[in-house]
Protein backbone atom coordinates (compact mmCIF):
# COMPACT_ATOMS: atom_id res chain seq x y z
CA UNK A 1 0.00 0.00 0.00
CA UNK A 2 1.31 3.56 -0.84
CA UNK A 3 0.84 6.65 0.80
CA UNK A 4 -1.82 7.96 -0.85
CA UNK A 5 -3.53 4.27 -0.57
CA UNK A 6 -2.64 4.41 3.20
CA UNK A 7 -4.26 8.18 3.45
CA UNK A 8 -7.64 7.09 1.70
CA UNK A 9 -7.52 4.28 3.92
CA UNK A 10 -7.41 5.92 6.83
CA UNK A 11 -10.07 8.43 6.10
CA UNK A 12 -12.75 5.12 4.66
CA UNK A 13 -11.71 3.58 7.84
CA UNK A 14 -13.01 6.54 10.05
CA UNK A 15 -15.91 7.16 8.12
CA UNK A 16 -16.96 3.60 8.86
CA UNK A 17 -16.32 3.97 12.54
CA UNK A 18 -17.98 7.40 12.55
CA UNK A 19 -21.01 5.10 11.17
CA UNK A 20 -21.09 3.28 14.65
CA UNK A 21 -19.91 5.03 17.12
CA UNK A 22 -21.20 7.36 20.06
CA UNK A 23 -20.48 11.48 20.06
CA UNK A 24 -17.14 11.12 21.74
CA UNK A 25 -16.15 8.45 19.15
CA UNK A 26 -17.32 10.35 16.32
CA UNK A 27 -15.55 13.58 17.06
CA UNK A 28 -12.18 11.74 16.98
CA UNK A 29 -13.28 9.95 14.21
CA UNK A 30 -13.91 13.29 12.48
CA UNK A 31 -10.28 14.65 13.85
CA UNK A 32 -7.93 11.91 11.87
CA UNK A 33 -10.46 13.60 8.61
CA UNK A 34 -9.59 16.46 9.60
CA UNK A 35 -5.92 15.47 9.78
CA UNK A 36 -5.70 13.64 6.66
CA UNK A 37 -7.57 17.39 4.75
CA UNK A 38 -4.69 18.84 6.50
CA UNK A 39 -1.98 16.94 5.09
CA UNK A 40 -3.02 18.25 1.51
CA UNK A 41 -2.19 15.26 -0.17
CA UNK A 42 -5.49 14.02 -0.87
CA UNK A 43 -6.63 14.45 -4.94
CA UNK A 44 -9.33 17.30 -5.18
CA UNK A 45 -11.83 15.02 -6.47
CA UNK A 46 -11.29 13.16 -2.96
CA UNK A 47 -11.28 16.08 -0.69
CA UNK A 48 -14.13 17.05 -2.28
CA UNK A 49 -16.10 13.82 -1.30
CA UNK A 50 -14.55 14.43 1.84
CA UNK A 51 -15.81 17.64 2.68
CA UNK A 52 -19.78 17.47 1.28
CA UNK A 53 -19.38 14.21 4.14
CA UNK A 54 -18.46 16.56 6.73
CA UNK A 55 -21.07 18.98 5.24
CA UNK A 56 -23.52 15.94 5.73
CA UNK A 57 -22.54 15.41 9.51
CA UNK A 58 -22.12 19.79 10.16
CA UNK A 59 -25.95 19.58 9.32
CA UNK A 60 -27.46 16.31 10.90
CA UNK A 61 -25.28 15.01 13.32
CA UNK A 62 -26.75 15.35 16.78
CA UNK A 63 -23.60 15.96 18.69
CA UNK A 64 -22.34 19.53 19.22
CA UNK A 65 -18.84 18.59 19.24
CA UNK A 66 -19.35 16.23 15.83
CA UNK A 67 -20.82 18.98 14.52
CA UNK A 68 -18.27 21.34 15.73
CA UNK A 69 -15.12 18.65 14.45
CA UNK A 70 -17.25 18.19 11.18
CA UNK A 71 -16.74 21.79 10.09
CA UNK A 72 -13.74 22.41 11.82
CA UNK A 73 -12.35 19.61 9.40
CA UNK A 74 -14.35 21.22 6.61
CA UNK A 75 -12.29 24.69 7.52
CA UNK A 76 -9.08 22.92 7.60
CA UNK A 77 -10.22 21.30 3.77
CA UNK A 78 -10.50 24.86 2.77
CA UNK A 79 -7.10 26.25 3.41
CA UNK A 80 -5.54 23.25 1.26
CA UNK A 81 -7.86 23.12 -1.24
CA UNK A 82 -9.94 25.40 -3.36
CA UNK A 83 -13.56 24.11 -2.92
CA UNK A 84 -16.25 24.63 -5.26
CA UNK A 85 -19.59 25.93 -3.85
CA UNK A 86 -21.44 23.54 -4.93
CA UNK A 87 -19.65 20.81 -2.36
CA UNK A 88 -20.17 23.61 0.85
CA UNK A 89 -23.57 25.43 -0.67
CA UNK A 90 -25.44 22.95 2.07
CA UNK A 91 -24.26 25.29 4.68
CA UNK A 92 -25.57 28.03 2.91
CA UNK A 93 -28.84 26.98 3.18
CA UNK A 94 -28.83 25.49 6.71
CA UNK A 95 -26.85 28.36 8.09
CA UNK A 96 -29.49 30.09 10.12
CA UNK A 97 -29.62 27.26 12.15
CA UNK A 98 -25.56 27.12 13.34
CA UNK A 99 -25.02 28.38 16.59
CA UNK A 100 -22.52 31.27 16.24
CA UNK A 101 -19.46 29.78 17.28
CA UNK A 102 -20.02 27.01 14.36
CA UNK A 103 -21.21 29.80 12.25
CA UNK A 104 -17.87 31.17 12.16
CA UNK A 105 -16.74 28.40 10.73
CA UNK A 106 -19.75 28.16 8.09
CA UNK A 107 -18.85 31.60 7.24
CA UNK A 108 -15.06 31.02 6.70
CA UNK A 109 -15.99 27.58 4.54
CA UNK A 110 -18.54 29.90 2.25
CA UNK A 111 -15.50 32.82 2.27
CA UNK A 112 -12.96 30.50 0.97
CA UNK A 113 -14.97 29.12 -2.31
CA UNK A 114 -14.52 32.38 -4.05
CA UNK A 115 -17.90 32.33 -5.44
CA UNK A 116 -20.38 35.04 -5.66
CA UNK A 117 -23.24 32.59 -4.99
CA UNK A 118 -21.87 32.91 -1.41
CA UNK A 119 -22.12 36.26 -1.05
CA UNK A 120 -25.78 36.72 -0.43
CA UNK A 121 -25.49 34.54 2.09
CA UNK A 122 -22.63 35.57 4.33
CA UNK A 123 -23.86 39.57 3.89
CA UNK A 124 -27.04 38.48 5.71
CA UNK A 125 -24.50 38.16 8.75
CA UNK A 126 -22.95 41.76 8.64
CA UNK A 127 -26.21 42.48 11.18
CA UNK A 128 -25.93 38.99 13.55
CA UNK A 129 -26.65 40.11 16.98
CA UNK A 130 -23.02 38.28 18.19
CA UNK A 131 -19.82 40.53 17.13
CA UNK A 132 -17.98 37.18 16.69
CA UNK A 133 -20.23 36.42 13.61
CA UNK A 134 -20.35 39.70 12.49
CA UNK A 135 -17.08 40.14 12.09
CA UNK A 136 -16.24 36.47 9.83
CA UNK A 137 -19.03 37.61 8.10
CA UNK A 138 -17.26 40.69 7.11
CA UNK A 139 -14.12 39.02 6.89
CA UNK A 140 -16.03 36.57 4.50
CA UNK A 141 -17.52 39.31 2.61
CA UNK A 142 -14.21 40.99 1.87
CA UNK A 143 -12.39 37.57 0.77
CA UNK A 144 -15.19 37.08 -1.63
CA UNK A 145 -15.05 40.95 -3.07
CA UNK A 146 -11.30 40.32 -3.19
CA UNK A 147 -11.57 37.42 -5.57
CA UNK A 148 -14.09 38.64 -7.99
CA UNK A 149 -11.62 41.96 -9.01
CA UNK A 150 -8.89 39.69 -10.89
CA UNK A 151 -11.69 38.01 -13.05
CA UNK A 152 -13.14 41.74 -13.57
CA UNK A 153 -9.55 42.87 -14.52
CA UNK A 154 -8.90 40.30 -16.53
CA UNK A 155 -12.51 40.58 -18.68
CA UNK A 156 -11.67 44.47 -19.13
CA UNK A 157 -8.59 43.76 -21.07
Amino acid sequence: MDGYQGLTALIESAWEELNGSDAGRRDLCLEVVSDVLESGRLTPDDAERAVERLVTVALSDESYPARESALHAACTASTHYELPYRVVEPLAAGADAFEPLLLDYVLAILGSTRDQGALPVVKRFLQHPHPEVRKEAAEAVEELRWSREPDQGETGQ
